[in-house]
């Protein structure tokens, strides 16, 4: 698409906005649910191109993808009429007699750039937030999951006319089109490097950026966990959808006296959940293209693999890798891994662990492997991230009553739910003021009684 075309498309969108189209909440509900029976209706060809993209299983793709979509769009049509109402709030005495009030209000024509390992998911979510609290939206889906996202655009073309909801698919050069437009609100999925250009172009225009990054989550094990049932759960964290997961643990730090004990735990759960030869499980994903498939390999240093560390560059399949002995020197903890392979670093004490959590940049997730309530409290205190789970992985980030986001380097700001309805809202605040009095102690001219008024007023 040329940037001509997204020039008519943004104009279309602004003036479809102006117009107020987009504000009445019967409208949005019913755009919501245009969107549930599109969904609906392209379930199949979105099974079919997500296998075809990341060679998800059917269940894979119900669960971390169509159906995680469908709980949010369920939530937010049942909450919508009460997240578009004016919020009373307390009104100074000084102010008397007025009524003050918060309004959400739609930014208006907004920007939505979606990743490629969660496709569906990473796309229609916040384009469900947007189009829950108002506004116009032009998305811009990845390149890369190009089955998924011609998909996407099929379906939405069907549900929704240009000027209200434009897919722009294409690579970089859309990507730089778009970023040189002047948005009202811009919503980015994806790596740190892209999320430091949004926000560049961004800054050209003012434009409020919530960015959803990732970084290296750590996953802390100490002595107390129960060991199988913690192997069990970052097994199932770690290599879902082959390690491509923003929340994915990255690395392992285990308490030096439970190591051991671990790694063979870990072994165990690969074999019980993708079987004797994961390369060769029908149900498990592969890399995303042949770029990243090369990366993740150079990552495995074969003298420290205990498990995997073999890949089918035919197929795009790493098995689940599993490396001890690793140090923050190797090349595998000098950047994010995206992948399925996990190193495994020890510990002595806790505080030794959280020291090095909090040394690196702030993680989007943590992980904490504990029955020691004293250690769990002490790392939610003292850890820096944007959500996790205690003795779990991944599952914070399916529900619609929390928010997801990052902190710092793994990102700012935040959506699902309430949160993402406020993500793409303004809320303005209104003082109305009555007019059947008007006290004079503000008006020139000034004298001591007034004054005397005032500080009472305003103490």
């Amino acid at each position: 698409m040329t940037e001509q075309e997204i020039r008519q498309i943004l104009e279309k969108q602004h003036r479809l906005f102006r117009e107020g189209a987009t504000l009445p909440v019967s409208f949005r509900l019913s755009q919501l649910q245009k969107l549930k029976d599109g969904i609906r209706r392209y379930e199949e060809k979105l099974d079919q191109a997500l296998e075809a993209d990341l060679g998800k299983s059917r269940m894979e793709s119900y669960m971390c993808e169509i159906g995680l979509t469908l709980s949010e769009l369920t939530w937010m049509q049942k909450h919508l009429r009460s997240l578009v109402r004016e919020k009373r709030v307390a009104t100074p005495l000084a102010q008397f007699a007025a009524r003050s009030f918060r309004s959400p209000s739609p930014y208006g024509t907004v920007l939505i750039m979606s990743p490629w390992n969660y496709p569906v998911l990473l796309t229609l979510g916040p384009l469900i937030d947007a189009i829950a609290a108002g506004n116009t939206v032009v998305i811009k889906p990845s390149a890369y999951a190009e089955h998924t996202s011609a998909v996407l655009k099929e379906m939405l073309k069907e549900c929704f006319p240009s000027e209200y909801v434009a897919v722009v698919t294409g690579g970089r050069a859309e990507n730089k089109a778009l970023l040189e437009q002047r948005f009202d609100k811009i919503f980015f999925t994806g790596g740190k490097t892209v999320g430091r250009e949004v926000l560049r172009h961004a800054a050209e225009y003012l434009t409020p950026v919530t960015l959803e990054l990732g970084g290296k989550s750590p996953c802390i094990v100490d002595k107390s966990a129960k060991i199988p049932l913690a192997a069990k759960r970052i097994v199932f964290g770690k290599y879902l959808n082959c390690g491509q997961t923003c929340v994915a643990p990255d690395y392992i730090l285990c308490d030096r006296t439970v190591y051991a004990e671990l790694i063979l735990a870990l072994q165990k759960e690969i074999t019980a959940q993708f079987g004797e030869d994961p390369l060769k499980n029908p149900d498990y994903g592969k890399i995303i293209n042949r770029k990243h498939y090369d990366r993740i390999m150079g990552l495995i240093d074969p003298d420290k693999v205990v498990c995997g560390g073999c890949g089918d560059g035919q197929s795009l399949r790493i098995a689940p890798t599993i490396m001890k002995n690793v140090t923050f020197s190797d090349t595998v903890m000098g950047e994010e891994i995206f992948g399925p392979v996990l190193p495994i670093l020890t510990y002595d004490t806790l505080e030794e662990a959280i020291n090095i959590v909090e040394e690196h940049p702030h993680p989007l997730a943590l992980y904490l492997f504990s029955e020691d309530k004293g250690a769990q409290k002490k790392v939610l205190e003292l850890c820096h991230f944007g959500g996790g789970c205690i003795n779990d992985t991944i599952i914070h980030l399916a529900t619609s009553a929390m928010p997801f986001g990052g902190v710092g380097e793994s990102g700012m700001g935040g959506y699902h739910g309430k949160t993402g309805f406020e993500t793409f809202s303004h809320f303005r605040s209104i003082v109305d003021k009555k007019t059947w009095m008007d006290l004079p102690i503000r008006y020139q001219r000034y004298s001591r009684m007034k004054e005397r008024l005032l500080r009472v007023f305003l103490r």
